[in-house]
């Protein structure tokens, strides 16, 4: 009862921030809120003055009133933006909008936490140190320093009390996501409750700076052959849960496209270069930067890019990866059929839907947009026709893939504002092709197939001992004939695999 009446209390808190910047309005858009609580909420904050030169765009609207309501509505914003599902796509393309920048907390607190988290004073591990932040979000802020051997680093130190701070708030919507799928038919499909729980694993996540940190240096080595491109290197020795230290970039944002032209840097070739990255990251190692807004992103003089900030990541399986070149290839060739044969080969639209109809959904996507200047043709945006789309064959929704379409729209924005005639089906082609060659072509297949081969034979005998096992306590009297079949399938499994190896050789 006690909690009840608190996380009352903090809906209140809510609809208040949302009144005062008109968002209250937006929540009638998401299908997961009762019908009736807009007007409730609206009723109950009648006499609160909203602001004035508010956006129209209701989405614009709320990304402004959760900027506002600190950290963890900043969380939940940029976490929705990926969800259309949920929220419907005009609130998430508007939720895209918000920016992750709170005013910097005190020098004090900074130091407290660095001493605390790496042990002595801040001296003993800096022999200089920047009171002032270059940067502050909505979990860390970061300073510049100079370690006591002399290499200059950027140190990102977690908010004070921000854990207990998103604890709370994460109650909040936990309690009201299960209202939500207790008494809304559609958000049983939704699934609201697991979205929360979702979304707090990745907040305590990104609230460990050693996750981060490994996150960094992960990417660093998938992308150690890529030239004109790199990852600052970690500092473990002064990096802990709540701080976090690597090597300092020095250059230019790419959201500064004025100071690029007057450094005499090529923003075509910079625009193709990161979208390429971004592909590759995406397609070839399924480990990509999915924060990628023109401030994590730093030219240097030497024309080089760096990437910063690694606190959301995305992770695509080898399966997932296949489905995206396939389909976008599939665009690509406008071979609508493939593409709908693929999703119903991945398994994520139900083999009770019509291939054909499918196919004719697909066609009534790309069609109108495939005819236009190639400049003009947002994969980000095809992508996101497309998962909206498949919802009406009762497409279950894959975050996964989601998160990259975001986290695609971003790159082409970037590249976009360097070169606004970017050709991205042009840039995109090689990798794409490149993929499929290395990953489905018939060597490919029977080189993965190699790969497995000698941990498949290693479980095989325990397979076999699990079903005799099984086989005897339901039909005792055919064991002999089970054995002797799965003794001639294990030899012939294994000669075959010989004979694909002498092949090859």
């Amino acid at each position: 009862m006690i909690a009840s009446l608190r996380h009352l209390f903090r809906l209140y808190g809510l609809a208040v921030g949302l009144r005062r910047y008109g968002a209250l309005r937006a929540l009638a858009q998401i299908e997961t809120v009762p019908p009736a609580a807009p007007g409730l909420l609206r009723a109950l904050t009648f006499f609160i003055p909203r602001r004035r030169g508010l956006p129209d765009a209701a989405g614009e609207r709320l990304a402004l009133a959760l900027a506002a309501m600190g950290p963890t509505y900043i969380k939940i914003g940029q976490t929705l933006a990926t969800r259309p599902d949920l929220v419907g796509r005009p609130l998430a393309e508007g939720l895209a909008t918000l920016q992750d920048s709170l005013p910097p907390f005190p020098f004090k607190a900074a130091r407290a936490t660095i001493e605390a988290e790496l042990g002595g004073k801040l001296e003993d591990h800096f022999s200089a140190f920047e009171e002032t932040p270059v940067a502050a979000a909505s979990i860390a802020q970061v300073h510049k320093a100079i370690t006591k051997d002399g290499r200059t680093v950027a140190v990102k130190v977690l908010r004070p009390g921000i854990e207990a701070r998103f604890s709370k708030d994460l109650a909040l919507f936990s309690w009201l996501a299960g209202i939500a799928e207790a008494n809304v038919p559609k958000a049983t499909r939704l699934r609201p409750v697991a979205v929360v729980a979702k979304l707090k694993e990745t907040v305590l996540r990104e609230m460990d700076l050693r996750l981060e940190a490994s996150a960094a240096a992960e990417l660093a080595d998938n992308m150690a052959g890529e030239d004109g491109y790199r990852v600052p290197q970690i500092d473990w020795d002064r990096t802990s849960r709540s701080v976090m230290t690597q090597e300092w970039a020095d250059g230019i944002r790419l959201g500064d496209r004025d100071a690029l032209v007057a450094a005499g840097h090529d923003l075509e070739a910079l625009s193709a270069r990161i979208a390429q990255i971004f592909l590759r990251q995406a397609m070839h190692d399924g480990y990509f930067h999915a924060d990628l807004h023109q401030g994590n992103l730093i030219v240097e003089p030497h024309g080089g890019i760096v990437a910063v900030d690694f606190g959301i990541m995305g992770r695509l399986s080898k399966h997932d990866r296949r489905f995206l070149a396939e389909i976008l290839y599939g665009f690509i060739a406008r071979d609508y059929r493939r593409v709908a044969e693929v999703h119903f080969d991945a398994g994520y639209v139900p083999a009770n839907q019509s291939v054909e109809e499918f196919t004719q959904a697909l066609r009534a996507i790309a069609d109108p947009i495939m005819d236009l200047p190639v400049e003009k043709i947002s994969a980000g945006k095809l992508l996101a026709q497309l998962f909206a789309t498949t919802e009406r064959f009762s497409m279950q929704t894959q975050p996964q893939l989601l998160l990259l379409q975001r986290s695609m729209v971003m790159a082409e924005g970037i590249a976009m504002h360097l070169n606004p005639q970017v050709n991205m089906w042009q840039v995109s082609k090689p990798v794409l092709e490149g993929w499929m060659r290395d990953n489905l072509s018939p060597e490919a297949r029977i080189a993965d197939f190699l790969k497995s081969l000698p941990r498949l034979m290693e479980r095989l005998p325990d397979r076999i001992d699990r079903l005799l096992a099984e086989k005897q306590a339901t039909a005792p009297t055919v064991i002999v004939k089970h054995e002797s079949r799965l003794g001639a399938f294990a030899l012939g499994l294994l000669a075959g695999a010989i004979l694909l190896k002498l092949l090859l050789l």
